[in-house]
């Protein structure tokens, strides 16, 4: 699609590439090895909301650098266009903005959390750090 389109427009347009996962689905491919968990949120928000042990900590302006695998900054663990990248932020927007990024790099297995971070600890899921609920963020609506 040319021409201006909304933030909306762009985020429905990346969610429909995505096989976007439940928290309990990306906790499963997380815990069994499958997938690599990539917490995108800002230092702010995780030091406010808490953290997954485990997960990789890459904030978003560095991701694409991070992840692929052509890349002289690349992690090692990005070891080629197959791997599975599970991308996670506080509730499900910026993660599916970034899923569909990777995808463009050529890592189509890439995807999001359905309600992110909060909805991972809603149910229960492994987290450390800051008590709960934590305050809604006033950038989402």
């Amino acid at each position: 699609m040319s021409g201006p389109r909304s933030i909306d427009q762009v985020l429905a347009e990346a969610r429909r590439r995505l096989v976007r996962l439940t928290p309990g689905e990306a906790y499963r491919e997380f815990a069994e090895g499958d997938a690599v968990l990539v917490d995108i949120r800002p230092q702010a928000h995780r030091a406010g909301e808490g953290e997954i042990p485990g997960s990789l900590i890459i904030e978003r302006n560095v991701l694409e650098w991070r992840f692929d695998p052509a890349s002289s900054a690349r992690l090692p663990e990005a070891t080629g266009y197959g791997l599975r990248v599970i991308v996670i932020c506080s509730e499900g927007y910026t993660s599916s903005l970034a899923a569909a990024s990777l995808q463009d790099l050529g890592l189509n297995r890439a995807t999001d959390v359905i309600g992110g971070y909060r909805a991972w600890r809603a149910v229960g899921l492994p987290t450390t750090g800051a008590p709960w609920p934590a305050e809604p963020d006033p950038t989402y609506h």
